[in-house]
């Protein structure tokens, strides 16, 4: 499956999540037995972790569909670059997005500038330069954060991975960002034009 129609899929599971007339996803035995052969996820959702926005629900998909990495606020390590990495290399998925969310925790953590206890610091800071960015920008802090953040973390994946780089001139991978409204459940894929 290439990037638009993978993101096609996206955009029509959020639309029956939103309208609650779910596809009522495949999760039984039969897919479980079916994945122990292997999978063959159609796209990648480099996520927030907060529990409010699990993206199997709000893109209503089932078992096996989504390859999903989740961090506080979808900050990008080695891990999370080598996880991606895989699932672009091994699994042939063209389409990577990064799914911030409204009212983000983590983006507003880093907009206190507080000091944070232990590895907390190591989150905050990798969000800190999305932040700084933001400042600049007319309009409320914190939706401008929460975007530029999305905006940071895309421009970290084309730059720090040659893997992906090389996916994107080659095979046809495409690296996009939304933002998922919590009350409302939709996500915005056009998020950098609000």
């Amino acid at each position: 499956m290439d990037a638009y129609q993978a993101l096609e899929k996206l955009i029509a599971g959020n639309k029956r999540y939103v309208t609650e007339r779910y596809a009522k996803p495949d999760i039984g035995y039969k897919k479980r037995l079916e994945l122990t052969q292997g999978q063959q996820p159609f796209a990648i959702i480099l996520g927030c972790a907060d529990s409010r926005i699990p993206p199997e629900i709000i893109f209503d998909q089932g078992l096996g569909d989504l390859f999903v990495v989740r961090t506080a606020g979808q900050v990008v390590d080695t891990v999370v670059l080598g996880s991606l990495e895989y699932a672009v290399e091994l699994l042939a998925v063209r389409l990577i997005l990064i799914l911030g969310h409204q009212d983000c925790g983590a983006v507003k953590a880093a907009l206190t500038g507080a000091e944070a206890p232990s590895h907390l610091c190591s989150i905050l800071q990798a969000i800190v330069p999305a932040v700084e960015s933001a400042k600049h920008c007319t309009g409320e802090l914190l939706p401008n954060a929460i975007r530029a953040n999305i905006d940071f973390n895309i421009d970290k994946l084309k730059s720090a991975s040659p893997v992906l780089r090389k996916a994107i001139t080659a095979k046809g991978l495409q690296i996009i960002g939304a933002i998922h409204n919590i009350q409302n459940g939709i996500v915005d894929f056009d998020y950098t034009d609000t």
